[in-house]
């Protein structure tokens, strides 16, 4: 799979970041959030990332 770096919120490896891949599909880091009450299937996660962030990526055309 190709990955492509969109946005992130800093420039630094453990900030809420925003990819695009080669299969025309979307990979999103952020924290791991606790205490939501969700039940998850054990081959999928959640990630929460700031709402700025998707905000910036769709202002600046990239999703």
């Amino acid at each position: 799979m190709k990955v492509t770096k969109l946005i992130s919120s800093c420039d630094l490896k453990d900030c809420p970041t925003i990819y695009a891949t080669d299969r025309g599909t979307y990979l999103v880091q952020g924290e791991t959030p606790t205490g939501h009450g969700l039940m998850i299937p054990a081959h999928e996660t959640l990630v929460e990332i700031p709402a700025g962030l998707i905000k910036k990526a769709i202002a600046d055309g990239l999703i």
